[in-house]
């Protein structure tokens, strides 16, 4: 064990934060599909405009994209696309 009065560093709480937003990301994605919407043009509403109504209810997807902030997910949408589409 470390001297208490030195800093801890937890990098594995941002990691799994990551995650975290990619599986909403999915979850809702899914949940989008499911109930026949288009989930691109519904996440873009929601995320241009914050209001949850964008997302269903179904699977408690609304509930689920309300746990993680709009730019979290705008980041992880552009990390992906910038490591598949330009990489």
């Amino acid at each position: 064990m470390g001297d208490i009065m030195d800093t801890q560093y937890f990098r594995a709480v941002q990691d799994q934060k990551k995650m975290e937003v990619a599986d909403v990301i999915r979850q809702v994605y899914e949940a989008l599909t499911e109930k026949g919407y288009n989930p691109i043009n519904q996440l873009v509403g929601y995320i241009m405009s914050g209001d949850p109504t964008y997302i269903t209810s179904y699977k408690s997807a609304r509930s689920l994209i309300m746990k993680v902030e709009r730019d979290e997910i705008v980041e992880e949408l552009m990390k992906a696309y910038v490591e598949t589409k330009l990489s």
